[in-house]
């Protein structure tokens, strides 16, 4: 390695890290690295001049091992949702299958606009060894690979073919994960070869520097205008989307409902932007959500979407709401605040809400208007009371919901994902503080669960390290993915997890069942390959991975909860709940799936002819 008064001579991937290492942030007046670290699996893409320098640069930017590559996205995605898109984390994996591995939790982070660098192997530029070992060809474009597909699931792109091309790239991508209307994962492609070619880089390039979060303010013009527009309402409703926690606008959101007298409904990524017994706090909405908040989502004229991509979870495949409400999009995203024809506030939440609310000053909602709302989240209470009640039937994941909500802390994290218990944890979790829950629904995938509670768990020991991090699981999902458990042992990084069984795809049994159809697929017993008749022994494998476990029955869920909490490594708690029934059965609005229109069997046409009775509800718009 060379050095002279200007430049300083690197391989691309010592370059790279190097950059990576002098970035920093401000938070809450802290100088901290944007990035905290990654998550790798090496291969022959990446070890040997990636790895090399990884390993120079471990005090700094410390390398957890994965076991999976899309269980380290989905770490890497929790991570910085866990820090407020704030901060990220890198991965790196090797040519062929181990980048590819990577697509889902890209398209994760995508969906979710959550920052992630992929720093991925490629094959040979010079392409002198072709064809390498799983390398993909392209008989008409030698090109072309594996590492294309993620341009799709990434907000920027790159393949490195020079060296000095990473002093354009790597500031390009940082600026994209850290664009609060652009953000989502960046990926860089690195040629074996290119990765160890050297180049005399600037040491300017090199140069630490304090990064800082745009705040865009809203044009004074559609402050106006939706200022007009909200004080025109007789019956207005805020839907508080997941953007209000990344702008850090809770306590805006929270002082302009109380100044205007506004009711608030919580979206699937914002269901803890209020907690639970704020007087304002009317419930989630939505397929999943509350029949506080959907009751009075039918009946308002104006709302203000703050922070959200409205969803179909959110708008009941829009028709949640009446078809002559109108709609005011707050967001720092053009796109999402467009939505629906909506009268578009484009700017960050929390400079937006303090404009807005000046421009609307005077205006309070109609005290009816809001006692009625109240009114229908103090039933809405007492059905969850009842329903998260060990003993009012059949075992159930809102039982086990409930004996977890009245033991943890406060500022414990709760993760879950796909499957049944994001419906259940949105619908029948009371909030304790802000910004606790972490449900993955934005791609709704499977094998987060575990994964993504490492990663929060990582966060969460960097800034809250006597709190727990506490997963919901299903045994679909565990199936899926647990190998994470083993990477949480071994990095003394301790979750709680609760592996609620309930013998299959319980929940897209229920749909199918719901459209008419016979349980086929699902439930291990309705398999009908599978000849052998076989339970998981959850607690025993949980165990081979190196952590503790137990397998209790309900109602010694609360006592084993206390001891996963007094233990100092990863915890699994095993239950049985029942597939058919203790569903959360309230709360639900309608929800487009398709259905055959042509079919001999009589109960799925019967199915079909229900579902597409309520479509006239649904809203026109883009």
């Amino acid at each position: 390695m060379g050095q002279s008064n200007e430049t300083i001579t690197l391989t691309t991937a010592q370059a790279i890290i190097r950059y990576l290492a002098a970035q920093y942030i401000k938070i809450e007046g802290k100088k901290t690295r944007i990035c905290g670290g990654g998550f790798g699996i090496f291969g022959h893409g990446n070890v040997t001049c990636l790895g090399q320098v990884l390993y120079d640069h471990n005090d700094v930017l410390p390398l957890y091992r994965g076991q999976n590559e899309q269980g380290m996205g989905f770490a890497a995605a929790a991570y910085a949702k866990a820090n407020l898109r704030q901060r990220f984390m890198f991965c790196t994996a090797s040519a062929g299958p181990g980048t590819a591995n990577l697509l889902t939790s890209a398209a994760l982070a995508h969906a979710n606009r959550l920052p992630m660098l992929m720093l991925c192997g490629d094959t040979f530029l010079t392409r002198l060894p072709d064809p390498v070992l799983q390398q993909l060809e392209h008989f008409g474009d030698p090109t072309f690979g594996v590492n294309d597909a993620f341009k799709a699931v990434s907000r920027f792109w790159d393949r490195i073919t020079h060296p000095a091309q990473i002093i354009n790239s790597l500031p390009a991508a940082l600026n994209t994960m850290l664009d609060p209307a652009d953000c989502g994962p960046a990926f860089i492609g690195l040629p074996q070869d290119v990765q160890g070619w050297t180049y005399d880089y600037p040491v300017s390039f090199f140069e630490e520097r304090v990064h800082r979060i745009r705040r865009q303010a809203a044009d004074v013009s559609e402050i106006s205008e939706a200022a007009t527009l909200l004080k025109s309402a007789k019956r207005p409703m805020i839907i508080a989307g997941g953007g209000v926690q990344y702008s850090g606008a809770v306590a805006e959101l929270t002082a302009f409902a109380e100044a205007h007298g506004i009711p608030v409904v919580e979206t699937i990524a914002g269901r803890a932007n209020l907690v639970n017994n704020h007087a304002l706090n009317i419930g989630p909405i939505g397929v999943t959500g509350s029949n506080s908040a959907n009751t009075i989502a039918e009946e308002a004229d104006v709302i203000l979407a703050v922070g959200t991509r409205l969803q179909d979870f959110t708008t009941g495949s829009w028709t949640a709401f009446s078809k002559d409400a109108q709609i005011i999009g707050l967001n720092v995203g053009r796109h999402d605040a467009a939505k629906h024809m909506s009268r578009t506030v484009v700017g960050d939440a929390k400079m937006a809400l303090v404009a807005l609310g000046q421009a609307a000053s005077g205006y309070t909602a109609p005290t009816a208007w809001t006692d009625y709302a109240r009114a229908e989240r103090s039933k809405w209470n007492d059905y969850i009371a009842e329903n998260t009640r060990v003993g009012n039937g059949p075992t159930s994941y809102a039982q086990a919901i409930g004996v977890v909500n009245d033991l943890c802390d406060p500022r414990d994290r709760v993760v879950a994902a796909a499957g049944g218990l994001p419906a259940e944890v949105t619908a029948n979790w009371k909030t304790l503080d802000i910004g606790t829950v972490d449900v993955e629904f934005g791609f709704s995938c499977m094998g987060y669960e575990i994964a993504g509670g490492w990663g929060a768990r990582i966060a969460q020991s960097e800034n809250e390290p006597d709190k727990d991090t506490i997963v919901f699981t299903g045994d679909g999902s565990y199936l899926l993915m647990n190998s994470d458990i083993y990477s949480s042992v071994l990095t003394d990084k301790k979750m709680i997890i609760l592996v609620l069984d309930n013998g299959g795809f319980a929940v897209i049994n229920k749909l199918q069942n719901n459209t008419g159809n016979e349980s086929f697929n699902n439930l291990i017993a309705d398999t009908p390959t599978a000849t052998r008749q076989v339970r998981v022994d959850f607690e025993a494998h949980a165990r081979s991975l190196g952590a503790v476990a137990e397998t209790v029955d309900m109602s010694g869920l609360g006592e084993a909860f206390k001891r996963a909490k007094a233990s100092d490594r990863t915890y699994v708690i095993c239950a049985k709940v029942d597939p058919y029934e203790g569903w959360t059965t309230e709360g639900h609005t309608w929800w487009e799936v398709g259905t055959p229109h042509i079919t001999d069997n009589a109960k799925v046409q019967a199915a079909h002819v229900d579902q597409e009775s309520t479509r006239s509800r649904q809203r026109k718009g883009v």
